[in-house]
């Protein structure tokens, strides 16, 4: 696959992704972030079980056993923990406050790759991540700097960093899959363990039947969303762009989500764009474009 349909898959895939951040704030105050994260997962499974006849389970299994403290780690940090976190941090937080902290996530991705996958970091790469990270800054912010003293911090801005943590770990050490292990294939066996792993969690907290009932009737069209943009091809997608691109260029789209974020606010919600919007975007525009294209 040619580098432009891996940018185009990524840029959708963060599309997806800033779709799940608004929605999983909006409905944070009638779901609790496990009830989100466990029926997420139930209904990707579901949706994955005609791929069970297309695949060599036999073969996954096998490699599954040869590996099994790596892929159940990657099962654990990708599936169980990363979007229950998220979900847990939505409701104690502001979206404001999330999508600065969330910011740091193509950072951790280029420092991990140093140190674990002993990547090469460029001097362009550098200038590029610090540019698209000023621009979210910038565009969070509103334009104006000063805005950075009036914001408030709650204890939920530390679950967004321990869940940017989580997603950055997780996107650094898929490249270490096993190569006989192909993207659907893996989406699948993470999926399907981080599942189990999640499934305690979830009946630990005693939920009654009617009450599940009755969410998944007021929701549907969030879990349907979520399960199938947000889950099933957004990780498709990122896994293809780690594989083709590296975790370090492909960790830069990240920034694109507050953009993205803005954009769907002023589709769904109403919100006019202003100037700082515009600002923003070209920084973080600018970035990506050196980080990805600019060798020297």
């Amino acid at each position: 696959m040619s580098e432009q349909k891996v940018y185009l898959l990524l840029g959708l895939c963060v599309l997806f992704w800033s779709g799940n951040f608004i929605l999983g704030r909006f409905v944070s105050g009638d779901i609790q972030a496990v009830e989100l994260a466990f029926f997420r997962w139930f209904f990707v499974i579901i949706l994955t079980i005609p791929l069970l006849f297309k695949i060599d389970i036999k073969k996954v299994i096998t490699i599954y056993k040869k590996n099994f403290i790596f892929l159940t780690f990657l099962a654990i940090v990708g599936i169980t923990l990363f979007n229950t976190v998220l979900y847990i941090a939505l409701h104690t937080t502001t979206a404001t406050n999330a999508l600065l902290i969330n910011s740091i996530i193509p950072i951790l991705i280029l420092l991990f790759s140093f140190l674990i996958l002993k990547s090469k970091i460029t001097k362009v790469q550098t200038t590029g991540i610090v540019i698209s990270t000023f621009g979210v800054i910038f565009l969070v912010l509103k334009g104006d700097l000063t805005n950075i003293f009036h914001l408030k911090f709650t204890h939920g801005d530390l679950w967004v960093i321990v869940s940017s943590l989580l997603w950055a770990t997780y996107s650094t050490f898929i490249k270490l899959k096993p190569k006989d292990l192909n993207h659907v294939e893996l989406f699948i066996l993470v999926v399907y363990i981080g599942f189990i792993f999640l499934l305690p969690w979830y009946l630990s907290q005693g939920y009654s039947l009617d009450k599940e009932i009755m969410i998944l009737k007021d929701n549907w069209y969030f879990f349907i969303y979520v399960s199938v943009f947000a889950s099933l091809l957004s990780f498709y997608f990122w896994h293809i762009g780690i594989d083709t691109i590296g975790a370090e260029r492909t960790g830069q789209f990240t920034h694109l989500m507050p953009l993205f974020g803005a954009i769907l606010a002023f589709i769904f919600l109403g919100e006019v764009p202003y100037l700082y919007h515009l600002i923003g975007a070209l920084f973080i525009a600018l970035g990506i474009y050196l980080s990805l294209f600019i060798k020297k």
